[in-house]
């Protein structure tokens, strides 16, 4: 079965569900969060510190949080983590407007929110392989035998017809190998386009916040409601819709596949005598330290996998960059010359204080995401229809690298400016569209990496049993192939050299699929991403002060210049194997 694996119903959940309100709540309490502190609680000092001294402690325990939420994916499975995610979102939604005071109570508020956000976004990729799972390939034409316990299995059973007729033209054309290889060329399709429709969603996340969620204080206002009871009338309003997006999850993401056999049973204790020696390894290989390291290897092991924790942690400062230092440049900009009035009542206050900056602010940024938005469909497709060598990603990496060092440069933010220029608007446009581009080839190459689709690679690894006495490839190596036949030869040629023994039954391809690690694959790219975050707010946020507004952005094109050096590096090893193995043939 080529292309989506999942259910029309369970694709729907995953899309309009996890990816769509993944972002939207936080998008919501990140622009409504002073509101609760002024209007809620009536600080009004000290109103820019306490924000950010939350902003900071989210973030850390997100760094914790998204590695463990991972793990606990692939022990009790996804759906149960998003469920629980989203019910955590809810219940912390309506606690916010319970609070008092700032420390401790909007604090351990804010890590409640961090605890469910956390778990919803990891969710967003460790969901996508569980989409598009390679299934096996049986031959309908064997026949079936009924096990003793009631179940029936597939027998290989030889045909004379078949010994007779088939040749190695036909075999190859007919062998579960060719078929491994096009389901696996679909995989790569639909992964990619997926990923692409998940970036595309996620943004529509932010705008479901900015244009339902954070107009509701002012409408219940304008319905006769005090300004404190309709911030917390709006909490308890988004927080409603965090529980119906649990329920919608809880039935829609029902038998996922590959999600067989897991359950918050897997946590509990079991007495070790009683399990067979195959049992008591298995759980030491699903123990959560292993999981995790087994995650972190991957990431030098698999190319795939590596490259996309790398544009992951790309993608995430990209985010930061244009959501928080184009306002600052822009701001900084327009106080350096004169062009704004300080408000000391309350400086976070943008839109009375230099209403002109805020406009411009938002335009950028607005230009950016919207751009980024119409594009994530787009590299969603170009992922899949040319994974080779990555080239969508490094047409984003290139994007990056011009975009930020552009921005950097500016003299001015503002194209109606003696010093500025109206090509402001093509470089946000740029920074849009590599901000997009890692995020839908990262989780792309997540996808591939945990199918085990390495570039344009698709021979399978056999493995026999060593009992068998039959010199077969190790794993990992490519079968031997038989000399190239003309068309006049073909039909009259033998099987191939590789078929010792038709009558006994053939292995199927392993390809090794990593889809047990797919949670702790998606908590380490999480744990990357959130570190990015923290990077660039501290050292970038240090830098704009010392060295001036345009180092954040400095710091960004050498991060999109990394990428694209790792992601050349990774296309000419690629290009080196393909050669090596046409050679071979």
């Amino acid at each position: 079965m080529l292309g989506f694996t999942a259910s029309r119903t369970q694709i729907a959940a995953y899309l309009f569900g996890v990816a769509l309100f993944s972002i939207s709540f936080l998008v919501f309490l990140n622009s409504s969060i002073s509101f609760v502190i002024t209007q809620r609680i009536g600080q009004s000092h000290n109103v820019g510190d306490a924000v950010g001294t939350l902003g900071f402690a989210d973030e850390l325990v997100a760094l914790v949080a998204c590695p463990a939420w991972g793990l606990l994916s692939d022990r009790v499975g996804v759906r149960s983590v998003a469920v629980l995610g989203y019910t955590v979102v809810g219940i912390s939604l309506w606690v916010f407007v319970q609070a008092k005071n700032v420390y401790p109570q909007l604090l351990l508020a804010r890590l409640l929110f961090s605890l469910g956000a956390t778990a919803t976004a990891t969710m967003v990729t460790a969901i996508l392989p569980t989409m598009t799972i390679v299934r096996p390939v049986h031959d309908p034409r064997s026949p079936t035998r009924i096990n003793g316990n009631g179940t029936s299995h597939t027998v290989q059973a030889p045909s004379i017809s078949s010994e007779l007729t088939i040749t190695p033209a036909r075999f190859r054309s007919r062998s579960p190998t060719s078929e491994y290889a096009e389901q696996r060329k679909g995989t790569v399709a639909s992964t990619s386009q997926l990923a692409g429709l998940v970036g595309m969603f996620t943004g529509c996340g932010a705008l479901v916040a900015l244009v339902i969620f954070l107009p509701l204080p002012t409408r219940f206002s304008d319905g006769g409601v005090k300004p404190a009871a309709a911030v917390a009338d709006a909490f308890y309003v988004v927080g409603a819709v965090a529980f119906l997006v649990a329920i919608g999850c809880f039935f829609g993401l029902r038998k996922l596949p590959g999600e067989d056999g897991k359950s918050w049973r897997q946590l509990m204790p079991t007495n070790s005598q009683k399990l067979s020696e195959s049992e008591v390894s298995r759980r030491k290989i699903m123990s959560l330290p292993h999981l995790f390291l087994a995650s972190v290897k991957l990431g030098f092991t698999s190319r795939n996998i590596g490259l996309g924790y790398l544009g992951g942690f790309v993608a995430r400062a990209s985010s930061v960059a244009i959501s928080l230092f184009i306002p600052l440049f822009t701001n900084t900009y327009f106080l350096r010359t004169g062009r704004c009035r300080v408000n000391s009542d309350n400086p976070l206050d943008l839109k009375d204080a230099c209403p002109d900056a805020y406009r411009l602010a938002a335009m950028l940024t607005g230009i950016s995401q919207l751009i980024a938005l119409l594009c994530a469909p787009l590299f969603g497709y170009l992922s899949g229809r040319f994974p080779r060598f990555n080239i969508p990603l490094l047409v984003s990496a290139t994007a990056g690298i011009i975009g930020y060092a552009a921005f950097g440069s500016l003299s001015s933010p503002d194209p109606h400016s003696k010093d500025g220029t109206g090509s402001v608007f093509f470089i946000v446009a740029l920074l849009g569209i590599s901000q997009i581009g890692a995020i839908v080839c990262s989780l792309g190459l997540l996808g591939r990496g945990i199918h085990n689709n390495e570039g344009d690679d698709l021979e399978p690894n056999y493995h026999e049993d060593s009992s068998s006495g039959t010199n077969h490839p190790s794993a990992g190596a490519t079968p031997p192939r038989s000399p190239p036949l003309t068309p006049a030869h073909e039909e009259a040629a033998p099987l191939l050299p590789t078929i010792h023994n038709p009558s006994r039954p053939t292995s199927p391809p392993d390809f090794r699929s990593l889809t047990h690690l797919k949670g702790s694959i998606a908590g380490t790219y999480s744990l990357l991403g959130g570190f990015g975050i923290l990077l660039l707010t501290k050292a970038g946020g240090a830098l704009f002060d010392e060295s001036g507004p345009g180092a954040p952005f400095f710091m960004m094109a050498s991060f999109n210049a990394l990428l694209l050096v790792v992601g050349l590096g990774v296309g000419v090893r690629e290009a080196v194997q393909g050669r090596r193995r046409q050679q071979l043939s």
